[in-house]
């Protein structure tokens, strides 16, 4: 009887042990905060389909190179030949990594590039990776970050609207359908205003929604601009200082900071 019941638990344990493995060396292998081997960064870096390596890779220089880990730099050609990789996400992530050693020529010049991607949060994280080097180049990016952001119809049709007044708006969220094609968010923020609402018809480039700054956005171009700010930026900081409704006491602080900054100027 105990040998049959041995025999009848064994594969019930195995079965156990599955469910409990199988879901931690999934969540192993796609942890950021795994280390990786010179050989696996290299394959990463290289990787076309599988975006999550790429991105591993990406965090694990960026650690390296905040950690004053020379050795990064092998893989510094990778990092900026990713400035052209098709997928957005990763020329975010690559543009962030470079704004990291500021030592770096070919990451200055590649940044440079970076700051009129056709993806607005590539401009805007290679335009605060530009102030690192001391480069204003992206101060025009910076500004545009203190504004709303008007997101436009790619095509003619009709409109099926996702989103009301006041939601909070992430990158990729569905905005609307325009004659059954997904428009979805390129910034984040909040929708200020709804342009086109459900049964509208709109042709390509018309305005579908506003979205109102992002407040994190917000404070870091505040800070960007603490040191590039010129007198045509002082008008929106000092707005910024008298105080902006559902932006907190951080914000209106840096933006004072800012303006006298560039007063000084």
């Amino acid at each position: 009887m105990n040998g049959l019941l041995r025999r009848g638990l064994a594969p019930m344990l195995i079965v156990a042990a599955l469910l409990v493995l199988v879901p931690f060396w999934v969540w192993y292998g796609t942890w950021f905060g795994r280390p990786l081997g010179d050989e696996q960064m290299t394959a990463y870096l290289g990787e076309r389909q599988k975006l999550r390596q790429v991105q591993h890779a990406l965090t694990e220089i960026d650690r390296r190179i905040r950690a004053g880990d020379r050795g990064a730099e092998r893989w510094y050609p990778q990092v900026v030949a990713l400035k052209d990789h098709p997928v957005p996400e990763i020329r975010v992530e690559a543009a962030w990594v470079m704004g990291q050693d500021n030592r770096s020529e070919s990451f200055h010049q590649a940044l440079r590039q970076l700051v009129a991607d056709a993806d607005p949060m590539v401009r805007r994280n290679a335009a605060l990776a530009l102030v690192r080097f001391g480069d204003d180049g992206g101060r025009g990016e910076l500004g545009s970050m203190l504004q709303p952001f008007t997101i436009r119809a790619p095509s003619s049709g009709g409109v099926t609207a996702r989103l009301r007044a006041g939601d909070a708006v992430v990158v990729g969220s569905l905005v609307a359908r325009v004659g059954g094609a997904e428009v979805r968010a390129p910034v984040q923020g909040y929708v200020s205003e709804v342009l086109a609402g459900t049964g509208a018809t709109v042709a390509a480039g018309d305005g579908l929604i506003t979205v109102g700054p992002d407040k994190g956005q917000v404070w870091e171009a505040l800070r960007a601009l603490y040191l590039v700010g010129r007198q045509e930026d002082l008008s929106e900081v000092e707005r910024y200082a008298r105080g902006v409704p559902g932006m907190p006491d951080r914000v209106r602080e840096q933006a004072a900071l800012a303006a006298e900054a560039i007063k000084r100027r």
